[in-house]
């Protein structure tokens, strides 16, 4: 099982870094294959921390501090009220709620490729709050986060700058909680390393793929699957 949960992590962010979403979006259904809602939230998070510290530390002088400031607030404060709900909500119904926004993001990506919205500091605020507090409550927020950013037109270095940094920003927050609430048994803390190495190689691997690849034929393959995962989950919740 250990080796099969490797594999996925590997997997995840390679799919991650060539699909255009964080790894988070494809890792956390497959962890769940292994592992209960609140262990898997755990590593999730801190592997989706070692394969964004890569892209804060190497595009670092890209970052938009206004946007960092209007977007990041919403999201590390809405992140943390998420956070403090899971110890109170049932595994169950975290999945569930998982399954709905998979399906609901994967859908409406495959019917509007280019979904943006409009750049403006309401819009900031909420896209802020809203993709922190889902991250914060399921572990999954940067594909709305995405949506979100995209709509400033950022230059790519700037994108992936000041994207890394309000996703490492959000798992700094919800992590201390998720540890404090006695999420993660120590029996867990050997793959710490090991999704940490990982993670770079996954990054590494997805960079060389994505040459040799389509992507928008590849994203939609993605998505499919994205989709369906999140439908056996909403599935399993009224089985």
């Amino acid at each position: 099982m250990d080796v099969l949960f490797f594999l996925s992590a590997f997997f995840a962010e390679i799919i991650g870094t060539i699909a255009g979403f964080g790894s988070s979006t494809v890792f956390l259904p497959l962890a769940l294959l292994f592992l209960d809602f609140k262990t898997a939230l755990v590593l999730v998070a801190l592997f989706h921390i070692f394969g964004n510290i890569g892209k804060v530390s190497f595009f670092r002088h890209g970052l938009d501090k206004h946007i960092l400031l209007i977007f990041g607030v919403p999201s590390v404060i809405l992140t943390l009220i998420g956070a403090l709900l899971v110890a109170y909500t049932p595994q169950d119904a975290l999945k569930g709620i998982l399954g709905v926004f998979l399906v609901l993001y994967s859908a409406v990506s495959l019917w509007k490729e280019d979904l943006k919205v409009k750049p403006s500091l309401p819009t900031s605020i909420l896209g802020g709050g809203v993709s922190g507090f889902l991250a914060g409550l399921i572990g999954t927020g940067g594909a709305l986060r995405g949506a979100f950013l995209a709509a400033f037109g950022l230059p790519k270095e700037k994108y992936i700058a000041t994207a890394a940094a309000i996703a490492l920003a959000v798992d700094f927050t919800r992590l201390p909680v998720y540890f404090a609430e006695g999420f993660l048994n120590s029996q867990y803390y050997w793959y710490i390393p090991f999704l940490f190495v990982i993670a770079l190689a996954g990054s590494f691997t997805g960079k060389q793929v994505v040459k040799k690849i389509p992507q928008d034929s590849f994203r939609k393959i993605v998505l499919i699957a994205i989709l369906l995962i999140g439908a056996k989950f909403i599935y399993d919740l009224f089985a």
